[in-house]
């Protein structure tokens, strides 16, 4: 993947600058403080999950299914919007595979559609379904799956060097929780029955063990998470991490994520490369059907880092000194350009989340062949573009060190995606 350069001055080891109202000290405690509050909240959100996946288990109801799924998607709302501090965070990016991975190849966890196929030539793993088989063999190794737990998940992880084997996370959960939306760019998302996960009723063999399967990718989760809000609690790994930056590469730090998932993941890799190929496996949260609020409490979690206010659904809220303030400081009309700028941005997402509620999901609105779905992710794509642009210019009035932000060939370098 490329990187996005933006040739700087240097700035000096402190911040060269006047005292403002908001200091980049305040700035930087701020965005610390709503980094902890929203990994508490995704915390507190999965652990909902966790019970409502309990109950479904205990009680495998397509009621509780029903619940278990609602609790999946209002879990993943506070988890989006911690994205941004994914770029320039070393101990979040390390990190965030583990609970975000995708796209993956779902008949590494369980039965799939003829049509998926048996085999890979990139991807020993691509079929084993450790939900059926409790030996696995791959490549001449045999690997004990009798007991699905943690442990097993982990060590089956991007197997092999392999991204797309993800047996962690919220996508694993969610596959678990919908099974394959093999209605490609028709209405419909995921329909796995609740028998799935009723021993006495079974449906689709090995019901035990995807029961099993469930509890422990959702338990994982809650660890994983765990860790998380630990970082970016007070004296946490994260906030030292940042800390030992000092004032201007914690700046830099919040520009990098803001443009790396403006630009080259949001823009990029998670929607001009899937509207560019029409295909609904391009599509963040594909089984179940929940892509658009996923890129929406992207573009709200960018907005949280600038404005230095983060919304809780929770009781978390925060509001504290804010990158916005020093731009204001610094030079008003770029701190008007850029609010302009995130302002379209939200607008543009907001236009394709009312689309989606309407009834006409992601993977439908970049189907080939829907010319006014097409466009309205395109304005999408062209708003989050058009905001980089801005963020650049706030580096540069900032007088920052060289940043990088992360590329994507689906802007970069539209031809080879079809090489």
């Amino acid at each position: 993947m490329k990187s996005l350069k933006i040739g700087l001055l240097a700035a000096t080891a402190a911040f060269a600058a006047p005292a403002y109202a908001a200091t980049p000290a305040d700035i930087l405690s701020n965005y610390s403080n709503i980094a902890e509050a929203k990994y508490a909240d995704s915390l507190k959100a999965a652990k909902t999950l966790q019970a409502a996946v309990d109950t479904l288990l205990s009680a495998p109801t397509e009621e509780n299914l029903k619940a278990a799924r609602d609790a999946w998607i209002a879990a993943r709302n506070p988890y989006q919007q911690t994205e941004v501090y994914r770029f320039g965070n070393a101990v979040v990016d390390d990190w965030e595979g583990k609970v975000n991975a995708w796209p993956l190849d779902e008949g590494l966890i369980d039965y799939v559609d003829a049509s998926y196929g048996e085999f890979s030539e990139e991807n020993d793993f691509y079929a084993v379904n450790v939900v059926a088989n409790p030996s696995l063999s791959v490549g001449g190794t045999t690997i004990d799956a009798s007991t699905i737990n943690p442990e097993l998940l982990e060590s089956l992880h991007e197997a092999g060097e392999v991204e797309a084997n993800v047996t962690t996370g919220y996508h694993a959960i969610e596959f678990l929780l919908w099974g394959q939306d093999l209605n490609g760019s028709k209405a419909g998302a995921g329909n796995r029955p609740a028998t799935d996960f009723d021993a006495a009723n079974c449906t689709n063999g090995n019901c035990d063990r995807r029961a099993q399967y469930l509890k422990a990718a959702t338990d994982l989760l809650i660890s994983d998470l765990e860790f998380m809000a630990a970082a970016w609690a007070p004296d946490g790994d994260a906030r030292k991490e940042l800390a030992a930056k000092g004032e201007t590469g914690g700046l830099a730090t919040i520009l990098t994520g803001m443009g790396s998932l403006s630009y080259g993941e949001l823009a990029g890799e998670r929607m001009k490369l899937g509207l560019m190929l029409h295909d609904p496996e391009e599509e963040h949260d594909c089984f179940s059907d929940n892509t658009h609020m996923s890129h929406y409490n992207d573009v709200v979690g960018i907005r949280n880092v600038y404005f230095g206010e983060y919304a809780s659904t929770l009781g978390n809220d925060i509001k504290g000194a804010s990158l916005a303030e020093l731009v204001e400081a610094k030079n008003p009309a770029l701190a008007e350009e850029m609010k302009a700028k995130l302002d379209a941005t939200l607008a543009a997402f907001e236009a394709m989340k009312a689309r989606a509620e309407a009834g006409e999901a992601y993977d439908q609105m970049i189907g080939e062949g829907n010319d006014e779905g097409n466009a309205v992710v395109q304005a999408a794509v062209d708003a989050l573009v058009d905001q980089t642009a801005s963020i650049e210019r706030v580096v540069k009035i900032l007088e920052l060190d060289e940043i990088a932000f992360e590329g994507s060939d689906s802007l970069d370098n539209p031809s080879s995606v079809f090489e």
